[in-house]
Protein backbone atom coordinates (compact mmCIF):
# COMPACT_ATOMS: atom_id res chain seq x y z
CA UNK A 1 0.00 0.00 0.00
CA UNK A 2 2.96 2.34 0.60
CA UNK A 3 3.69 2.23 -3.11
CA UNK A 4 0.27 3.59 -3.98
CA UNK A 5 0.71 6.44 -1.48
CA UNK A 6 4.09 7.44 -2.89
CA UNK A 7 3.03 7.31 -6.53
CA UNK A 8 -0.72 8.02 -6.80
CA UNK A 9 -1.12 7.81 -10.60
CA UNK A 10 -4.66 8.27 -11.98
CA UNK A 11 -4.54 4.81 -13.59
CA UNK A 12 -3.71 3.09 -10.29
CA UNK A 13 -6.34 5.12 -8.43
CA UNK A 14 -8.91 3.99 -11.01
CA UNK A 15 -7.84 0.36 -10.62
CA UNK A 16 -8.05 0.56 -6.83
CA UNK A 17 -11.47 2.18 -6.99
CA UNK A 18 -12.92 -0.43 -9.33
CA UNK A 19 -11.45 -3.35 -7.42
CA UNK A 20 -12.77 -1.83 -4.21
CA UNK A 21 -16.23 -1.53 -5.70
CA UNK A 22 -16.16 -5.11 -6.87
CA UNK A 23 -15.08 -6.30 -3.43
CA UNK A 24 -18.06 -4.52 -1.90
CA UNK A 25 -20.44 -6.02 -4.48
CA UNK A 26 -19.19 -9.58 -4.14
CA UNK A 27 -20.76 -11.97 -1.68
CA UNK A 28 -18.86 -13.28 1.36
CA UNK A 29 -16.66 -16.32 0.82
CA UNK A 30 -19.44 -18.69 1.84
CA UNK A 31 -21.76 -17.49 -0.94
CA UNK A 32 -19.37 -16.12 -3.55
CA UNK A 33 -19.53 -19.29 -5.61
CA UNK A 34 -22.96 -18.28 -6.88
CA UNK A 35 -21.00 -15.59 -8.75
CA UNK A 36 -18.86 -18.10 -10.66
CA UNK A 37 -19.47 -20.12 -13.80
CA UNK A 38 -20.59 -23.10 -11.66
CA UNK A 39 -17.38 -25.05 -12.21
CA UNK A 40 -17.17 -26.10 -8.56
CA UNK A 41 -20.70 -27.48 -8.26
CA UNK A 42 -20.49 -29.34 -11.55
CA UNK A 43 -17.07 -30.85 -11.01
CA UNK A 44 -18.05 -32.10 -7.58
CA UNK A 45 -20.29 -34.63 -9.32
CA UNK A 46 -17.27 -36.43 -10.74
CA UNK A 47 -15.91 -37.12 -7.28
CA UNK A 48 -18.37 -39.99 -6.89
CA UNK A 49 -16.76 -41.85 -9.79
CA UNK A 50 -13.10 -40.80 -9.73
CA UNK A 51 -10.79 -41.93 -12.47
CA UNK A 52 -7.95 -44.10 -11.25
CA UNK A 53 -4.50 -44.93 -12.50
CA UNK A 54 -5.63 -48.51 -13.05
CA UNK A 55 -7.89 -47.35 -15.87
CA UNK A 56 -4.90 -46.15 -17.87
CA UNK A 57 -2.50 -47.99 -20.19
CA UNK A 58 0.50 -49.87 -18.84
CA UNK A 59 4.00 -48.28 -18.87
CA UNK A 60 5.41 -47.67 -22.32
CA UNK A 61 2.63 -45.27 -23.30
CA UNK A 62 4.04 -43.55 -26.42
CA UNK A 63 2.77 -40.44 -28.26
CA UNK A 64 1.25 -42.76 -30.85
CA UNK A 65 -0.67 -44.46 -28.04
CA UNK A 66 -1.85 -41.04 -26.89
CA UNK A 67 -3.28 -40.42 -30.36
CA UNK A 68 -5.19 -43.68 -30.24
CA UNK A 69 -6.45 -43.14 -26.68
CA UNK A 70 -7.74 -39.59 -27.17
CA UNK A 71 -9.14 -40.34 -30.62
CA UNK A 72 -11.11 -43.20 -29.07
CA UNK A 73 -12.69 -40.77 -26.60
CA UNK A 74 -13.46 -38.12 -29.22
CA UNK A 75 -15.05 -40.76 -31.47
CA UNK A 76 -17.39 -42.25 -28.87
CA UNK A 77 -21.01 -42.41 -30.09
CA UNK A 78 -22.20 -39.96 -27.44
CA UNK A 79 -19.91 -37.32 -28.96
CA UNK A 80 -21.17 -37.71 -32.53
CA UNK A 81 -22.50 -34.14 -32.49
CA UNK A 82 -19.67 -32.66 -30.42
CA UNK A 83 -17.07 -30.19 -31.64
CA UNK A 84 -13.72 -30.89 -29.98
CA UNK A 85 -10.61 -28.74 -30.15
CA UNK A 86 -7.47 -30.14 -28.51
CA UNK A 87 -3.82 -29.12 -28.50
CA UNK A 88 -1.05 -30.74 -26.44
CA UNK A 89 2.61 -29.69 -26.59
CA UNK A 90 5.66 -29.91 -24.33
CA UNK A 91 6.73 -26.54 -22.95
CA UNK A 92 10.34 -27.17 -23.97
CA UNK A 93 9.85 -27.42 -27.74
CA UNK A 94 7.34 -27.35 -30.59
CA UNK A 95 6.70 -31.10 -30.63
CA UNK A 96 3.01 -31.85 -31.12
CA UNK A 97 1.98 -34.58 -28.71
CA UNK A 98 -1.64 -34.46 -29.81
CA UNK A 99 -3.79 -32.29 -32.03
CA UNK A 100 -7.45 -32.38 -32.95
CA UNK A 101 -8.97 -29.35 -34.67
CA UNK A 102 -6.87 -27.01 -32.53
CA UNK A 103 -7.49 -24.18 -35.03
CA UNK A 104 -11.27 -24.38 -34.68
CA UNK A 105 -13.11 -21.42 -33.17
CA UNK A 106 -15.07 -22.70 -30.17
CA UNK A 107 -16.96 -21.18 -27.25
CA UNK A 108 -14.36 -21.45 -24.44
CA UNK A 109 -16.48 -20.35 -21.46
CA UNK A 110 -14.26 -19.26 -18.56
CA UNK A 111 -11.04 -20.01 -20.42
CA UNK A 112 -11.52 -16.44 -21.68
CA UNK A 113 -10.37 -15.39 -18.21
CA UNK A 114 -6.88 -16.54 -19.22
CA UNK A 115 -6.82 -13.80 -21.87
CA UNK A 116 -8.13 -11.19 -19.44
CA UNK A 117 -5.74 -11.98 -16.60
CA UNK A 118 -2.68 -12.52 -18.79
CA UNK A 119 -3.24 -9.13 -20.41
CA UNK A 120 -3.69 -7.50 -17.00
CA UNK A 121 -0.44 -9.02 -15.73
CA UNK A 122 1.40 -7.71 -18.78
CA UNK A 123 -0.08 -4.22 -18.47
CA UNK A 124 0.64 -3.93 -14.75
CA UNK A 125 4.17 -5.29 -15.24
CA UNK A 126 4.85 -2.56 -17.81
CA UNK A 127 3.17 0.33 -16.01
CA UNK A 128 3.62 -0.36 -12.30
CA UNK A 129 5.56 -3.58 -11.58
CA UNK A 130 5.59 -2.93 -7.83
CA UNK A 131 1.79 -3.22 -7.86
CA UNK A 132 1.95 -6.89 -8.89
CA UNK A 133 2.10 -8.38 -5.36
CA UNK A 134 -1.10 -6.54 -4.43
CA UNK A 135 -2.70 -7.88 -7.61
CA UNK A 136 -2.07 -11.52 -6.65
CA UNK A 137 -5.32 -11.89 -4.69
CA UNK A 138 -7.34 -10.57 -7.63
CA UNK A 139 -5.76 -13.11 -9.97
CA UNK A 140 -6.52 -15.98 -7.62
CA UNK A 141 -10.16 -14.96 -7.23
CA UNK A 142 -10.58 -14.70 -11.00
CA UNK A 143 -8.58 -17.72 -12.17
CA UNK A 144 -8.65 -20.13 -9.25
CA UNK A 145 -12.24 -19.49 -8.17
CA UNK A 146 -13.56 -18.26 -11.53
CA UNK A 147 -15.29 -15.12 -10.24
CA UNK A 148 -17.13 -13.57 -13.16
CA UNK A 149 -17.85 -10.13 -11.69
CA UNK A 150 -14.19 -9.57 -10.89
CA UNK A 151 -13.12 -10.72 -14.36
CA UNK A 152 -15.51 -8.35 -16.11
CA UNK A 153 -14.44 -5.48 -13.82
CA UNK A 154 -10.79 -6.23 -14.54
CA UNK A 155 -11.38 -6.04 -18.28
CA UNK A 156 -12.93 -2.59 -17.89
CA UNK A 157 -10.08 -1.48 -15.63
CA UNK A 158 -7.30 -2.33 -18.04
CA UNK A 159 -8.99 -0.68 -21.00
CA UNK A 160 -11.26 -3.29 -22.55
CA UNK A 161 -10.77 -5.66 -25.43
CA UNK A 162 -8.48 -3.28 -27.31
CA UNK A 163 -6.04 -3.28 -24.40
CA UNK A 164 -6.15 -7.08 -24.22
CA UNK A 165 -5.39 -7.41 -27.92
CA UNK A 166 -2.43 -5.05 -27.66
CA UNK A 167 -1.00 -6.72 -24.56
CA UNK A 168 -1.37 -10.25 -25.90
CA UNK A 169 0.01 -9.32 -29.31
CA UNK A 170 3.25 -8.42 -27.54
CA UNK A 171 3.31 -12.02 -26.30
CA UNK A 172 2.92 -13.41 -29.80
CA UNK A 173 -0.79 -14.20 -29.55
CA UNK A 174 -2.51 -13.53 -32.87
CA UNK A 175 -5.41 -11.11 -32.25
CA UNK A 176 -7.35 -12.81 -35.04
CA UNK A 177 -7.23 -16.15 -33.20
CA UNK A 178 -9.88 -15.17 -30.65
CA UNK A 179 -12.94 -12.96 -30.29
CA UNK A 180 -13.48 -11.57 -26.83
CA UNK A 181 -16.92 -10.30 -25.84
CA UNK A 182 -16.37 -9.97 -22.08
CA UNK A 183 -13.77 -10.56 -19.39
CA UNK A 184 -15.41 -13.57 -17.76
CA UNK A 185 -16.44 -15.93 -20.54
CA UNK A 186 -20.15 -15.85 -19.74
CA UNK A 187 -21.02 -14.58 -23.21
CA UNK A 188 -21.42 -17.19 -25.91
CA UNK A 189 -20.09 -14.60 -28.34
CA UNK A 190 -16.62 -15.36 -27.01
CA UNK A 191 -14.70 -17.58 -29.41
CA UNK A 192 -11.14 -18.87 -29.32
CA UNK A 193 -8.93 -21.58 -30.76
CA UNK A 194 -7.34 -24.15 -28.43
CA UNK A 195 -4.05 -23.33 -30.14
CA UNK A 196 -4.47 -19.74 -28.93
CA UNK A 197 -4.55 -20.83 -25.31
CA UNK A 198 -1.47 -23.03 -25.79
CA UNK A 199 0.42 -20.10 -27.36
CA UNK A 200 -0.67 -17.82 -24.53
CA UNK A 201 0.24 -20.30 -21.79
CA UNK A 202 3.70 -20.85 -23.25
CA UNK A 203 4.30 -17.10 -23.54
CA UNK A 204 3.14 -16.48 -19.97
CA UNK A 205 5.46 -19.20 -18.69
CA UNK A 206 8.35 -17.23 -20.18
CA UNK A 207 7.10 -13.80 -19.08
CA UNK A 208 8.63 -11.78 -16.24
CA UNK A 209 5.56 -12.30 -14.05
CA UNK A 210 5.16 -15.98 -14.92
CA UNK A 211 5.07 -17.20 -11.32
CA UNK A 212 2.19 -14.98 -10.18
CA UNK A 213 0.12 -16.07 -13.20
CA UNK A 214 0.94 -19.77 -12.81
CA UNK A 215 0.17 -19.74 -9.08
CA UNK A 216 -3.25 -18.17 -9.67
CA UNK A 217 -4.53 -21.25 -11.52
CA UNK A 218 -6.53 -24.04 -9.84
CA UNK A 219 -4.51 -27.12 -8.86
CA UNK A 220 -5.86 -30.61 -9.52
CA UNK A 221 -7.32 -32.22 -6.42
CA UNK A 222 -6.10 -29.34 -4.25
CA UNK A 223 -7.97 -26.06 -4.65
CA UNK A 224 -10.27 -23.82 -6.64
CA UNK A 225 -12.45 -25.23 -9.40
CA UNK A 226 -10.18 -28.30 -9.65
CA UNK A 227 -10.41 -29.19 -5.96
CA UNK A 228 -12.73 -32.14 -6.58
CA UNK A 229 -11.16 -33.38 -9.81
CA UNK A 230 -8.27 -35.84 -10.21
CA UNK A 231 -8.18 -36.75 -6.51
CA UNK A 232 -6.37 -40.04 -5.94
CA UNK A 233 -5.00 -40.13 -9.49
CA UNK A 234 -1.48 -39.93 -10.88
CA UNK A 235 -1.97 -36.25 -11.78
CA UNK A 236 -3.25 -34.99 -8.43
CA UNK A 237 -1.36 -31.79 -7.65
CA UNK A 238 0.29 -31.78 -11.08
CA UNK A 239 -2.29 -29.90 -13.14
CA UNK A 240 -2.46 -26.10 -13.00
CA UNK A 241 -5.30 -25.20 -15.35
CA UNK A 242 -8.30 -22.96 -15.93
CA UNK A 243 -11.68 -24.61 -16.12
CA UNK A 244 -14.57 -23.48 -18.30
CA UNK A 245 -18.28 -24.23 -17.90
CA UNK A 246 -21.44 -23.25 -19.74
CA UNK A 247 -24.38 -25.42 -20.77
CA UNK A 248 -23.03 -27.69 -23.49
CA UNK A 249 -19.51 -26.31 -23.06
CA UNK A 250 -16.55 -27.61 -21.08
CA UNK A 251 -12.94 -26.51 -21.30
CA UNK A 252 -9.66 -27.06 -19.51
CA UNK A 253 -6.43 -25.28 -20.46
CA UNK A 254 -3.20 -25.16 -18.54
CA UNK A 255 -0.02 -26.92 -17.49
CA UNK A 256 0.63 -30.55 -16.57
CA UNK A 257 3.83 -31.72 -14.91
CA UNK A 258 4.93 -35.06 -16.38
CA UNK A 259 7.80 -37.39 -15.53
CA UNK A 260 9.25 -37.65 -19.03
CA UNK A 261 8.24 -34.53 -20.94
CA UNK A 262 8.51 -32.05 -18.10
CA UNK A 263 5.82 -29.39 -18.26
CA UNK A 264 3.20 -30.05 -20.93
CA UNK A 265 0.83 -27.32 -22.11
CA UNK A 266 -2.64 -28.36 -23.16
CA UNK A 267 -6.01 -26.95 -24.12
CA UNK A 268 -9.14 -29.07 -24.40
CA UNK A 269 -12.40 -27.40 -25.43
CA UNK A 270 -15.64 -29.16 -26.32
CA UNK A 271 -18.96 -27.70 -27.48
CA UNK A 272 -21.96 -30.03 -27.56
CA UNK A 273 -25.36 -28.48 -26.83
CA UNK A 274 -27.64 -30.87 -24.98
CA UNK A 275 -24.91 -33.16 -23.72
CA UNK A 276 -24.56 -33.87 -20.01
CA UNK A 277 -21.89 -31.72 -18.42
CA UNK A 278 -20.76 -34.68 -16.38
CA UNK A 279 -20.18 -36.76 -19.52
CA UNK A 280 -18.11 -33.98 -21.09
CA UNK A 281 -16.13 -33.46 -17.90
CA UNK A 282 -15.40 -37.16 -17.50
CA UNK A 283 -14.07 -37.33 -21.05
CA UNK A 284 -11.77 -34.35 -20.53
CA UNK A 285 -10.42 -35.83 -17.31
CA UNK A 286 -9.70 -39.13 -19.04
CA UNK A 287 -7.74 -37.26 -21.69
CA UNK A 288 -5.67 -35.43 -19.09
CA UNK A 289 -4.84 -38.69 -17.34
CA UNK A 290 -3.66 -40.13 -20.65
CA UNK A 291 -1.52 -37.05 -21.29
CA UNK A 292 0.06 -37.47 -17.86
CA UNK A 293 1.29 -40.95 -18.77
CA UNK A 294 2.82 -40.27 -22.19
CA UNK A 295 6.57 -40.85 -22.53
CA UNK A 296 9.15 -40.65 -25.33
CA UNK A 297 9.48 -43.94 -27.19
CA UNK A 298 12.07 -45.08 -29.73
Amino acid sequence: MAFFKRQPSPWLREMAAIFGAVLVMCMPATTARANTDNDVALTTATASTPLTVGQLPTPGFCPSDLDVAIDAIVNRPQFATANWGISVKPLSDETVLYNHDSEAFLVPASNIKLLTTAAAVQIITERSPRALPAFREQLEVINRHSNNARADALLRTIGGQHAVRAALSSLGVNPDSYRQADGSGLSRSNLAKPSTFVTLLKAMHEADASRIFYNSLPISGVNGTLEHRFKGTSVQGKVHAKTGTLNGVRALSGYLETADYGTVIFSIVVNQPGQSGRVLLQAIDEMVLHIGRVEPCR
